[in-house]
């Protein structure tokens, strides 16, 4: 194993970085961790091979997490790539997921600050009897989040 390993952050490219953080602020409690970031210039665009690259954005502390737990970046660049279609099986990143206590409440709110269904809510039961009720919906640029609650 990698001496000192520890989880620290998912990154998620948003065409309005600000907007994103408002809708996961106000539905799931998650907190702007200073400071905002706004990098470009040679070192960036060593980093992350892009010819003119410059970026903006911050880190949304997640709930339940504490003060040092890992945090959900979101970053703007100023030149977007395409974006692929939503799907759930697409190799990668699939969805961030969210424990809640009420999955269609949680769906609702989802729903009514911008974000859109991907299917419906469901209830699985684990081959050791437990149960899960569940569902994904999307964020406002489609980034599909799973909201979850255990019986």
């Amino acid at each position: 194993m990698i001496a000192g390993v520890r989880y620290v952050h998912t990154n998620l490219i948003a065409a309005d970085w600000r907007r994103l953080a408002n809708f996961y602020s106000e539905l799931f409690g998650c907190e702007i961790v200073p400071p905002e970031r706004d990098f470009a210039g040679e070192k960036l665009e060593a980093l992350t091979s892009l010819e003119g690259a410059h970026l903006r954005g911050a880190h949304l502390r997640l709930p339940g997490s504490g003060e040092d737990g890992p945090t959900l970046e979101l970053f703007n660049y100023a030149s977007l790539a395409a974006r692929p279609q939503r799907a759930v099986n697409r190799p990668g990143f699939g969805h961030i997921a969210f424990a809640v206590d009420d999955v269609e409440a949680a769906r609702a709110a989802v729903l009514a600050a911008g974000g859109s269904a991907v299917g419906e809510v469901v209830t699985l039961t684990t081959s050791s009897g437990g149960r899960v009720t569940c569902c994904y919906v999307t964020d406002p640029e489609e980034n599909i989040i799973e909201l979850q609650s255990w019986a």
